[in-house]
């Protein structure tokens, strides 16, 4: 393992960005012979005998009966259906671990605390003495245990996201915006709609905008994997305009050097967008691989991996 170089700007400032050998550090990780130092995100728990049934009630995700020891994904959504929060954790069996992007876990606790009203819940920031990382899937370990659990073998944040985004995952306020519904980015995972969102529980705020996009199809965008011909070592920006023909068809999400399929990218655009159609972004041209059915709104490939 060399010397890291730290990502220097973005939500994952201050961790790894590789460790000299990018390219090799993809192929590890994938192996699942490396690890991922992902400490710089939030993490607080959910405890108490009420904890499962309030997750349940106020997010897209089914709590109820989740079996410990599996890693969940959840949105809170607004009441038109669109994704405000995001939250990722583990039940241990009397407590839920959880984590999120940075920068967004004081809204996000501010929101949950909001919603306990009468429910037998406590909430607590945990990041002082909790961190994230990749080590066969992401999890959630006590600070002292850091350097144990992460170990020799290391790989620094571009490979993962260059694994994320080969696999068409997005990433919530990066590949997202604040129009997006789960329906224009999830994918597939038995009855729910992306790793996010269950079409078979009760109530929650922004159900009906989902359900309906699933029984009638035809999202207004859809999640695109974008191949960029390579000609320009630069990457776009997050945030970017997808153009087609000079004009705006879609918004740029992550982008990464893979392994395999070099400079790649996640974006989201119009539903009627030509799927045959070159694109360019920053200048970049860009063709097209459909992640997200443009009519039913459903992922076309399987889930490849765990999201971290």
């Amino acid at each position: 393992m060399g010397r890291p170089v730290l990502n220097e700007a973005g939500p994952d400032a201050g961790v790894p960005w590789h460790h000299g050998e990018p390219l090799r550090e993809q192929r590890r990780l994938a192996s699942g012979a490396a690890t991922v130092d992902l400490s710089h995100r939030p993490v607080f728990t959910i405890s108490g005998p009420d904890r499962l049934t309030w997750l349940h009630a106020i997010t897209s995700q089914a709590f109820e009966g989740l079996t410990p020891g599996v890693w969940t994904t959840a949105f809170v959504l607004d009441p038109n259906g669109r994704i405000e929060h995001v939250l990722g954790g583990v039940d241990d069996g009397a407590t839920f671990w959880a984590s999120t992007e940075p920068g967004h876990a004081e809204a996000l606790l501010a929101w949950l605390r909001r919603m306990v009203f009468a429910s037998r819940v406590e909430l607590a920031d945990v990041a002082a003495t909790h961190a994230m990382v990749i080590a066969g899937g992401p999890r959630i370990v006590a600070r002292h245990e850091l350097d144990a659990v992460l170990g020799a073998e290391r790989a620094g944040t571009w490979a993962s996201e260059a694994l994320r985004i080969a696999a068409g995952e997005p990433r919530v306020f990066l590949d997202t915006d604040e129009r997006t519904i789960p329906n224009e980015v999830a994918m597939p995972d038995g009855l729910a709609l992306g790793s996010g969102v269950h079409l078979q529980k009760g109530c929650y705020r922004g159900q009906e905008t989902v359900a309906r996009v699933h029984t009638l199809g035809r999202p207004p965008r859809r999640l695109t994997l974008l191949h960029f011909d390579g000609s320009d070592e630069r990457l776009p920006e997050v945030g970017a305009d997808v153009l087609l023909d000079g004009k705006a068809v879609g918004r740029m999400g992550t982008s990464a050097i893979h392994h395999e399929l070099g400079p790649i990218g996640l974006a989201l655009l119009k539903r009627n967008t030509p799927l045959d159609a070159a694109l360019v972004v920053d200048g970049l041209v860009a063709a097209q691989e459909a992640l997200v059915d443009p009519e039913v709104g459903l992922h076309v490939r399987p889930n490849l991996r765990p999201a971290p």
